[in-house]
Parts: C-alpha cells; sequence; structure tokens
C-alpha cells in the first residue's frame, strides 16, 4: 500500500513539475517576443559629421547597447559608415539590429497632414508647430528657390510620409511640387466659360473649398459660381472677404462676419469687385478642382446654410430670401 502511495506521489510530483517547466517555458517565450515591445523607444540623432564613436557612445549612455565596442564592430562589419537622420531605437534591439538600421538607413518617420482649404499662412505655422521636423519655414535672405516664393494655391493638401528631421522647407516643397503634378494631370481637360485658364480654376476651387466641406456639395456650389459669371453678377462670397480682413490668413479666429466687414477695400473683396478675385484664397484639395472643371447642371445662383453641415440652394432672391430666414431661425434657436 506504501509502495503504491509513493508511486502515486512520484507521478504527481513529476506532472506538477512537468507543468511548472510548461509555465515558465511559456513565460520566458512571451517576454522575448514582447517584453521589449512594451517598452518605449529611444530617438537618436545622428548628425552631419558625428563619427561612429560619437554615436556609439550616446548608445551606452541610452543603454541601448551593453558596450559602445559592440555597436562599434558590428558597424565595421557592414562596411564602416552609418547615415544621418534620427533613429526610433526599440529598447532591447541587439547592437547588431541597430547597426544594421543605421548603416541602412532606416531613419525613423513622421506624417505630416496638410489639410484642405488651409491659407499658405496657415500652414506654415502647421509647419513651424510639428517637432517632428526642423529648421525654419520662410528661406533665408538671398535664397532662390521656387518654395521661397508659394502663394495660396501653390501646394496640395494631403499626408505627406518623412523622415523624422525633415526640414520644413523641405515638406512645403514637396506639397508644392504634388501640386504641380495634380496640374499637370488636370489642366488639359476643358475649362468651363467663363474660366479662361489654370489659374481661374485654382481661384474658384479655393472658393469652394472654404464654402463646403461636403465634397458632394461642392460641384453644386461651382455651379452657382459659375451661374453668377455669366450672368454678370458679383461673386459675394464671404470667404474672400475673411481673406481680406485677416491679411490673407484666411481665419477670423472666432470672431464673427459683421455687416459692415462686407465694405472693406480690397481686390479680394466679391462683394465690392466683380469677377474672380486675383489670386486663389487657400490651397484646394482635387475635389474642389473637379467640382469646377465639372460643375452641376443648375440654374441655381443663391445659397445659404441649412444649419446641418450642407446649404439651401434657390434659383431667385425670393427663395433665397426664405431660405435665408429659416437659417436665421436654426441659428437663433441654438443660442
Amino acid at each position: 500500500m506504501a509502495k503504491h502511495f509513493k508511486t502515486i506521489l512520484r507521478h504527481m510530483l513529476k506532472r506538477h513539475t512537468i507543468a511548472v517547466f510548461v509555465i515558465c517555458f511559456i513565460a520566458v517565450v512571451a517576454f522575448t517576443l514582447f517584453g521589449y515591445a512594451t517598452r518605449k523607444s529611444v530617438l537618436v540623432t545622428v548628425a552631419p559629421g558625428a563619427t561612429v564613436t560619437d554615436v556609439a557612445n550616446v548608445l551606452k549612455k541610452n543603454e541601448l547597447v551593453d558596450s559602445a565596442s559592440s555597436f562599434k564592430l558590428a558597424v565595421r562589419g557592414m562596411g564602416g559608415r552609418i547615415q544621418v537622420g534620427q533613429y526610433e531605437i526599440p529598447r532591447g534591439a541587439s547592437a547588431w539590429r541597430i547597426a544594421k538600421m543605421m548603416v541602412r538607413g532606416d531613419v525613423a518617420t513622421t506624417k505630416v497632414l496638410i489639410p484642405e482649404g488651409l491659407t499658405i499662412k496657415q500652414i506654415k505655422i502647421l509647419l513651424a508647430d510639428d517637432s517632428s521636423l526642423s529648421g525654419d519655414v520662410d528661406c533665408m535672405p538671398g535664397i532662390v528657390a521656387a518654395v521661397c516664393d508659394v502663394a495660396d494655391g501653390d501646394v496640395f493638401p494631403d499626408t505627406y510620409r518623412v523622415a523624422r528631421g525633415t526640414p520644413r522647407l523641405a515638406v512645403l516643397d514637396l506639397a508644392r511640387r504634388k501640386m504641380e503634378t495634380v496640374k499637370e494631370k488636370m489642366s488639359g481637360r476643358k475649362i468651363p466659360k467663363p474660366l479662361q485658364n489654370w489659374n481661374d480654376v485654382v481661384v474658384l476651387a479655393s472658393i469652394v473649398q472654404k464654402e463646403t466641406p461636403r465634397a458632394s456639395e461642392m460641384p453644386i456650389v461651382a455651379s452657382v459660381y459659375l451661374n453668377r459669371l455669366k450672368s454678370g453678377m458679383r461673386l459675394q462670397a464671404d470667404p474672400t472677404v475673411v481673406y481680406a480682413l485677416t491679411d490673407g490668413l484666411g481665419d477670423m479666429q472666432g470672431e464673427p462676419l459683421l455687416t459692415g466687414h462686407l465694405k472693406i477695400d480690397s481686390p479680394y473683396n466679391t462683394y465690392r469687385n466683380a469677377g474672380l478675385p486675383p489670386s486663389p484664397i487657400a490651397n484646394v484639395g482635387s475635389a474642389a478642382i473637379r467640382a469646377v472643371l465639372n460643375p452641376a447642371d443648375t440654374n441655381y445662383m443663391f445659397f445659404v446654410a441649412d444649419g446641418k453641415g450642407g446649404h439651401n440652394f434657390s434659383n431667385t432672391y425670393e427663395e433665397h430670401l426664405k431660405n435665408h430666414a429659416d437659417w436665421r431661425e436654426i441659428k437663433n434657436a441654438k443660442k
């Protein structure tokens, strides 16, 4: 009986030992695969002129490698040269892996979003506030380059993935060159009358872009302004007045647009001046450009906000007054 009990006990202990071993093995594997991933990476900058020894010492100081010599040895084995840039180094990465990243130039990247409808002034503020970029947003005196003279309508709003530490002017130039590409693709299309050239298309597209965020509504808004131009009516577009009032910033910064503002003496004020303003009042996306090139076929001459993020359109001034009264009622109800 005692012998049988001992056999059972040994069997139970053996099973327990195996279970503990399995649990420990799983824990080790889990730590190996995922343990370091939960720790934050460290951003390491390889500046122009920095030597492999300089970088090795930085890595050792930040406890990213066990020894500086191990990193230098790995770099030497891969050719001995590392590339300038910012690198996102995960804690726990081997010296060999870090060396491989820097030899290949696998720099950390960042996304820069330039929203549709911003002015150049707003875009420069956005870029200046992005800490993942470097340098100034304006060219140094004496520098001659296309990016130094960018104006509204010259850059294409989009999301740009660039290396961390990319100069701000380089990002702005990337957006400028993207707009040149868009122009090449679209400028061969038929331009609706009475517009005459690509600049006219972008100018009207910038007004459409500022009037509505809804891509589905843009062709209708474009048709209203084209109908006004054809009839000789002034555009009377509020965004052009805002552009004039804010000296090209394009944002009232919370202040209301008042009736008295519509009298401002500016070539951009389409309440006082017939035709298009002299240049775009914002930077436009593809939807606004396509809307102008392919406007809706309407007889609409007026539109006003509907209180739901869109607009009510009308053919006559009488209809417009009724829609405007409805909008005032909705606006007052929200106060």
